[in-house]
């Protein structure tokens, strides 16, 4: 059975999506942008700027579904530009490090609100 989940201190879904569903003992986040939850737009800084807030963000939701970034056993970071690997790579070996989860990481053509990097998440509830 799935339990859908809508943050109240997370950045507010773009689209009809929940923010995270919850099926058996696996939590599922959309992707989180590096949208600042208070203003709905975008940090400013570029891409290291929207990694770090977007890593909030996921941070941000697991907390308040009562989780922490130890739950999490998989990602997939999504990049305007592979190019940005590196700096969100920095950036990102601080915010899950050092027993990191398993990752896939991709360039694409285009994310919504023309972000730069954008990063999705399966967490574990045991």
């Amino acid at each position: 059975m799935k339990k859908c989940f809508l943050t109240q201190r997370g950045p507010k879904a773009i689209g009809p999506y929940s923010t995270a569903n919850i099926a058996g003992s696996c939590c599922y986040l959309s992707g989180m942008l590096g949208v600042n939850p208070e203003t709905g737009k975008l940090a400013e800084g570029g891409v290291e700027a929207q990694a770090r807030q977007a890593m909030n963000n996921v941070r941000t939701v697991l907390e308040e579904m009562g989780l922490s970034t130890g739950a999490v056993v998989k990602t997939t970071v999504f990049l305007a530009d592979l190019g940005d690997f590196g700096a969100v790579n920095a950036i990102y070996a601080d915010f899950f490090g050092p027993d990191y989860p398993a990752r896939s990481c991709v360039q694409v053509a285009r994310l919504p609100m023309d972000a730069l990097v954008e990063i999705e998440a399966i967490a574990t509830l045991e």
